[in-house]
Protein backbone atom coordinates (compact mmCIF):
# COMPACT_ATOMS: atom_id res chain seq x y z
CA UNK A 1 0.00 0.00 0.00
CA UNK A 2 3.29 2.29 0.61
CA UNK A 3 2.98 4.94 -1.94
CA UNK A 4 -0.45 4.01 -3.32
CA UNK A 5 -2.29 5.52 -0.72
CA UNK A 6 -1.99 8.43 1.39
CA UNK A 7 -4.41 8.74 4.78
CA UNK A 8 -5.11 12.03 6.44
CA UNK A 9 -7.76 12.17 10.02
CA UNK A 10 -9.05 14.74 12.17
CA UNK A 11 -9.25 14.74 15.51
CA UNK A 12 -12.29 14.56 17.19
CA UNK A 13 -13.54 16.18 20.55
CA UNK A 14 -16.83 16.37 21.50
CA UNK A 15 -17.90 13.14 20.15
CA UNK A 16 -15.58 11.23 22.68
CA UNK A 17 -18.38 12.24 25.66
CA UNK A 18 -21.33 10.96 23.62
CA UNK A 19 -23.68 7.89 24.76
CA UNK A 20 -23.95 5.65 21.78
CA UNK A 21 -21.48 2.49 20.32
CA UNK A 22 -18.91 3.10 17.71
CA UNK A 23 -17.87 -0.43 15.84
CA UNK A 24 -15.22 -0.30 13.73
CA UNK A 25 -15.02 -3.80 11.45
CA UNK A 26 -11.77 -4.13 9.18
CA UNK A 27 -10.55 -7.64 7.40
CA UNK A 28 -8.73 -8.04 4.49
CA UNK A 29 -10.39 -8.30 0.77
CA UNK A 30 -12.17 -11.79 0.60
CA UNK A 31 -12.86 -12.41 4.18
CA UNK A 32 -16.54 -11.57 3.78
CA UNK A 33 -16.04 -8.59 6.28
CA UNK A 34 -19.45 -7.08 4.13
CA UNK A 35 -21.61 -9.56 4.17
CA UNK A 36 -20.64 -9.62 7.99
CA UNK A 37 -21.49 -6.22 8.76
CA UNK A 38 -24.40 -5.94 6.96
CA UNK A 39 -25.71 -8.62 8.99
CA UNK A 40 -24.72 -7.20 12.25
CA UNK A 41 -26.28 -4.09 11.55
CA UNK A 42 -29.79 -6.24 11.16
CA UNK A 43 -29.04 -8.20 14.28
CA UNK A 44 -28.25 -5.03 16.60
CA UNK A 45 -30.38 -2.51 14.48
CA UNK A 46 -27.69 0.02 14.11
CA UNK A 47 -26.62 2.31 11.56
CA UNK A 48 -24.02 2.19 8.84
CA UNK A 49 -21.86 4.49 8.14
CA UNK A 50 -21.60 5.28 4.27
CA UNK A 51 -18.12 6.44 2.81
CA UNK A 52 -17.91 9.21 0.74
CA UNK A 53 -15.71 8.57 -2.74
CA UNK A 54 -14.67 10.20 -5.33
CA UNK A 55 -14.18 7.26 -7.28
CA UNK A 56 -16.75 6.87 -10.37
CA UNK A 57 -20.01 5.46 -9.70
CA UNK A 58 -20.65 2.05 -11.95
CA UNK A 59 -24.01 0.26 -12.95
CA UNK A 60 -24.09 -1.92 -9.31
CA UNK A 61 -23.55 0.74 -7.40
CA UNK A 62 -26.13 2.83 -5.28
CA UNK A 63 -25.48 6.58 -4.46
CA UNK A 64 -25.94 6.98 -0.78
CA UNK A 65 -26.16 3.23 -0.19
CA UNK A 66 -23.01 1.44 -1.39
CA UNK A 67 -21.17 4.78 -1.34
CA UNK A 68 -21.67 8.85 -1.82
CA UNK A 69 -20.17 9.56 -4.61
CA UNK A 70 -19.30 12.96 -4.98
CA UNK A 71 -16.67 15.51 -7.53
CA UNK A 72 -12.84 15.93 -6.57
CA UNK A 73 -13.98 19.66 -5.93
CA UNK A 74 -16.77 18.78 -3.29
CA UNK A 75 -14.43 16.12 -2.02
CA UNK A 76 -11.83 18.70 -1.03
CA UNK A 77 -14.22 21.01 0.17
CA UNK A 78 -15.38 18.66 2.81
CA UNK A 79 -11.61 17.97 3.61
CA UNK A 80 -11.61 22.07 4.32
CA UNK A 81 -14.76 22.40 6.19
CA UNK A 82 -13.21 19.69 8.69
CA UNK A 83 -16.41 17.12 7.57
CA UNK A 84 -14.86 13.81 7.50
CA UNK A 85 -13.58 11.85 10.64
CA UNK A 86 -10.64 10.35 8.39
CA UNK A 87 -10.21 10.06 4.61
CA UNK A 88 -7.35 8.85 2.76
CA UNK A 89 -6.39 8.46 -1.26
CA UNK A 90 -6.42 5.04 -2.77
CA UNK A 91 -5.32 4.49 -6.31
CA UNK A 92 -5.90 8.15 -6.88
CA UNK A 93 -9.19 7.94 -5.69
CA UNK A 94 -10.44 9.88 -2.78
CA UNK A 95 -12.26 7.79 0.64
CA UNK A 96 -13.36 9.39 3.81
CA UNK A 97 -15.95 8.64 6.38
CA UNK A 98 -18.36 11.60 7.17
CA UNK A 99 -18.33 13.30 10.38
CA UNK A 100 -21.86 14.00 11.14
CA UNK A 101 -23.60 10.94 10.57
CA UNK A 102 -21.68 9.13 13.18
CA UNK A 103 -21.68 11.54 15.92
CA UNK A 104 -25.70 12.04 15.39
CA UNK A 105 -26.04 8.69 15.73
CA UNK A 106 -23.35 8.46 18.85
CA UNK A 107 -25.48 11.60 20.34
CA UNK A 108 -28.80 9.89 19.85
CA UNK A 109 -27.33 6.78 21.74
CA UNK A 110 -27.31 4.58 18.84
CA UNK A 111 -24.49 1.81 17.67
CA UNK A 112 -22.65 3.23 14.90
CA UNK A 113 -20.99 0.93 12.19
CA UNK A 114 -18.08 1.73 10.51
CA UNK A 115 -16.34 -1.03 7.67
CA UNK A 116 -12.87 0.73 7.18
CA UNK A 117 -9.45 -0.63 6.45
CA UNK A 118 -6.63 -0.65 9.31
CA UNK A 119 -5.30 2.77 8.70
CA UNK A 120 -8.66 4.14 9.05
CA UNK A 121 -9.06 1.95 11.93
CA UNK A 122 -5.87 3.03 13.51
CA UNK A 123 -6.65 6.75 12.87
CA UNK A 124 -10.62 6.47 14.18
CA UNK A 125 -9.20 4.59 17.55
CA UNK A 126 -6.98 6.78 18.29
CA UNK A 127 -9.40 9.62 18.83
CA UNK A 128 -12.27 7.31 20.22
CA UNK A 129 -10.19 4.69 22.35
CA UNK A 130 -13.71 3.94 23.28
CA UNK A 131 -14.67 2.43 19.70
CA UNK A 132 -14.96 -0.94 19.70
CA UNK A 133 -13.01 -2.72 16.76
CA UNK A 134 -13.20 -5.92 15.19
CA UNK A 135 -11.21 -7.42 12.70
CA UNK A 136 -11.95 -10.27 11.12
CA UNK A 137 -9.17 -12.74 9.75
CA UNK A 138 -9.96 -15.93 7.70
CA UNK A 139 -9.24 -19.53 9.20
CA UNK A 140 -6.15 -19.70 7.36
CA UNK A 141 -3.71 -17.56 4.69
CA UNK A 142 -4.89 -20.70 2.47
CA UNK A 143 -8.63 -20.66 2.50
CA UNK A 144 -7.96 -16.87 2.40
CA UNK A 145 -6.50 -17.18 -1.51
CA UNK A 146 -8.68 -19.76 -2.46
CA UNK A 147 -11.83 -17.47 -1.99
CA UNK A 148 -9.92 -14.51 -3.79
CA UNK A 149 -9.92 -17.07 -6.17
CA UNK A 150 -13.09 -18.28 -6.11
CA UNK A 151 -15.01 -14.60 -6.57
CA UNK A 152 -13.74 -14.58 -10.13
CA UNK A 153 -13.53 -11.29 -10.39
CA UNK A 154 -9.83 -10.64 -11.17
CA UNK A 155 -6.92 -12.34 -12.96
CA UNK A 156 -3.83 -14.13 -11.24
CA UNK A 157 -1.80 -10.80 -11.20
CA UNK A 158 -4.41 -9.00 -9.30
CA UNK A 159 -5.50 -11.46 -7.11
CA UNK A 160 -1.66 -11.94 -5.97
CA UNK A 161 -1.59 -8.44 -5.43
CA UNK A 162 -5.16 -8.85 -3.29
CA UNK A 163 -3.38 -11.75 -1.01
CA UNK A 164 -0.35 -9.55 -0.43
CA UNK A 165 -1.89 -6.57 0.75
CA UNK A 166 -4.44 -9.10 2.85
CA UNK A 167 -0.98 -10.21 4.20
CA UNK A 168 -0.19 -6.79 5.24
CA UNK A 169 -3.41 -6.04 6.72
CA UNK A 170 -3.68 -8.46 9.00
CA UNK A 171 -0.11 -8.15 10.10
CA UNK A 172 0.14 -4.31 10.25
CA UNK A 173 -3.83 -4.94 12.61
CA UNK A 174 -2.68 -7.65 15.04
CA UNK A 175 0.51 -5.28 15.44
CA UNK A 176 -1.38 -2.21 15.93
CA UNK A 177 -3.14 -2.96 19.16
CA UNK A 178 -6.21 -1.05 18.58
CA UNK A 179 -8.68 -4.09 17.90
CA UNK A 180 -10.53 -5.23 20.47
CA UNK A 181 -11.58 -8.28 19.15
CA UNK A 182 -10.19 -10.73 16.16
CA UNK A 183 -13.17 -13.00 14.31
CA UNK A 184 -12.20 -15.91 12.75
CA UNK A 185 -14.66 -16.46 9.92
CA UNK A 186 -14.99 -19.88 9.30
CA UNK A 187 -18.79 -20.60 9.85
CA UNK A 188 -19.95 -17.32 8.96
CA UNK A 189 -23.38 -17.45 11.42
CA UNK A 190 -20.47 -18.03 14.58
CA UNK A 191 -18.41 -15.15 13.24
CA UNK A 192 -21.56 -12.63 13.28
CA UNK A 193 -22.74 -14.19 16.12
CA UNK A 194 -19.35 -13.72 18.00
CA UNK A 195 -19.20 -9.78 17.38
CA UNK A 196 -22.90 -9.25 18.25
CA UNK A 197 -22.30 -10.86 21.93
CA UNK A 198 -19.42 -8.94 22.39
CA UNK A 199 -21.33 -5.81 21.33
CA UNK A 200 -24.14 -6.59 23.79
CA UNK A 201 -21.77 -7.47 26.26
CA UNK A 202 -19.74 -4.16 26.33
CA UNK A 203 -23.40 -2.18 25.91
CA UNK A 204 -24.65 -3.70 29.35
CA UNK A 205 -20.82 -2.92 31.10
CA UNK A 206 -21.22 0.31 29.84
Amino acid sequence: MTGQMTRHKKTMTDTQTQSGLLLIISGPSGVGKTTITHQVVKDLEATFSVSMTTRPQTDSDTHGLDYQFVTEAQFQEHIQNNDLLEWANVFGNHYGTPRKPVEDALTQGKIMILEIDVQGAIDVKKNMPQAHGVFILPPSEDVLLKRLRARGREDETIIQKRFEKAQLEMSIAKESGIYDQFVINDELQDAIDEIVTAVKNKQTAG
